[in-house]
């Protein structure tokens, strides 16, 4: 017998296990990712208007809730409340990077109208060009 005859088959990888690991991933994944997406309670104001279209980046949202605390949807933890001068800081740095990002502001229907006012003005302060309210449809 020469050489040539001897050789081995080649190893065939079997991906039935794989698939399975795969789909239990799967599943694990859309069980937890609508429990991950969590942010601060608010009442909004109902309003009659139409839904925003949607985009490809997410928008910055700076909450104001019903105590008047400030929020904003990025940075270490997005759930705990933050200063004014935190808040320019981290608006100012998310417009650095994405100049064309969509900037919303929701307030709670209880606080006082002067807390989101103020809230526009720090975003205005952080270069943002234009601000969005928040509002429940009707």
């Amino acid at each position: 017998m020469d050489r040539r005859s001897r050789r081995r088959p080649i190893a065939e990888i079997n991906v039935v296990p794989y698939i399975d690991v795969m789909l239990v991933l799967l599943v694990i994944f859309m069980i937890t990712a609508p429990l991950l997406k969590t942010g601060v309670e608010v009442t909004l104001p109902k309003a009659d208007a139409k839904p925003m279209e949607q985009t490809q980046s997410e928008p910055l949202i700076v909450t104001v809730d019903g105590e008047g605390r400030f929020f904003i949807n990025i940075g270490e933890n997005p759930e705990s409340p933050i200063g004014e001068e935190q808040l320019v800081t981290l608006a100012t740095a998310a417009m650095r990077r994405d100049g064309d990002r969509r900037v919303l502001v929701r307030g709670d229907q209880g606080v006082n109208y002067q807390k989101v006012v103020r809230a526009m003005a720090l975003l205005q302060r952080s270069g943002v060009p234009q601000v969005g309210l928040v509002a429940e449809a009707q």
